[in-house]
């Protein structure tokens, strides 16, 4: 899928925010979001995003914009805990405003980030209370962001990302299944024509598992029609191989080779010798570099301070200068 292939120095999409920024200030959102414009443009990324500063957490493009939930006091792995009372019902765009905001603001297409529909169901769903089954809140939300990705890319922005930090490892007890995840992951990223440039692409977890599952792993590829995936591979693990080695020829891979959870830099002869590595399994023009994860999926839970996060970038980005050049 090289043929026009530009992505390469990538980040998940949820930045550090300025210290003491509320989402009580509206003003003072927007401006931090054209400060981080103008930061991402100096770091030289080939990806633009509004550092999820206006939300609270990665969830919050679909649970703050849509009916049927319900935030609870409860919370889960750090995250305020939501449940569905209903099915979802959206009143309207949910992400596309925005992007077309942030748009203004630069020449770079911005890039977009949601939470996969089934990380929702999965997280949301409470037996007994509203929707039948997780699978069928599933499918609902899967229209939603199917609505939401055809009135993006109908709106020019060309690199769509879906996170479900659930689908590598998935819970023992979750509610939906690995085959109903997969279906309704299906549902949401199918494109009947996809203009040229265009990525939608699936996060299917912050880290690799211990070991792979080889056949679960190449059915997750087979079933869920992604342009790119974006994988860990920041820790040099087989396991972190092993997800690359069954990624299908036709399909573009991030990889994610800076871990965003640890201030130290990593030895960039060590990550370059793991891209060489990469090369042997994938081609180098099917591919870009980021961080493992996003550096603040939650607003108020940053992971590294703002300059260990430019240090992360700073390293991404020469790291993409290494393997490309400055063909970007």
């Amino acid at each position: 899928m090289a043929d026009t292939f530009n992505y390469r120095i990538d980040h998940h999409g949820s930045l550090v925010r300025p210290v003491g920024l509320s989402l009580d200030d509206p003003e003072a959102v927007e401006t931090a979001v054209r400060d981080a414009v103008a930061y991402q443009r100096k770091l030289r990324s080939t990806v633009v995003t509004d550092g999820d500063f206006p939300r609270e957490d990665f969830r919050s493009a679909v649970l703050d914009s849509v009916s049927g939930f319900r935030r609870t006091d409860a919370s889960v792995d750090g995250l305020p805990r939501w449940v569905a009372e209903a099915l979802p019902k959206a009143s309207g765009p949910l992400l596309a405003d925005r992007a077309t905001l942030l748009a203004q603001l630069t020449v770079i297409a911005p890039k977009v980030a949601l939470p996969s529909p089934a990380y929702l169901a999965a997280t949301t769903f409470e037996p007994g209370l509203g929707p039948a089954s997780a699978r069928e809140l599933g499918e609902a939300l899967a229209e939603i962001v199917h609505t939401e990705i055809e009135l993006l890319v109908s709106q020019g922005v060309r690199l769509i990302q879906l996170n479900n930090p659930l689908l590598l490892d998935p819970p023992a007890d979750s509610p939906l299944s690995f085959e109903d995840a997969l279906a309704v992951e299906a549902l949401a990223v199918r494109l009947d024509e996809r203009p040229e440039g265009v990525r939608i692409g699936v996060c299917p977890g912050w880290a690799a598992p211990a070991t792979v599952d080889r056949a679960r792993v190449e059915r997750l590829y087979a079933d869920v029609p992604a342009d790119r995936w974006i994988l860990p591979y920041d820790q040099g693990t087989e396991a972190e191989r092993d997800l690359l080695k069954a990624l299908p020829e036709d399909r573009d891979v991030c990889l994610g080779v800076v871990d965003a959870t640890v201030p130290e830099l990593e030895d960039i002869d060590t990550v370059l010798a793991r891209i060489d590595a990469a090369t042997e399994i994938k081609d180098i023009e099917d591919m870009a570099v980021s961080p493992s994860r996003g550096f603040a999926d939650q607003a108020n839970r940053p992971l590294l301070t703002s300059e260990e996060q430019r240090q992360k970038l700073i390293l991404v980005e020469t790291i993409a200068r290494y393997c490309w050049g400055n063909e970007f």
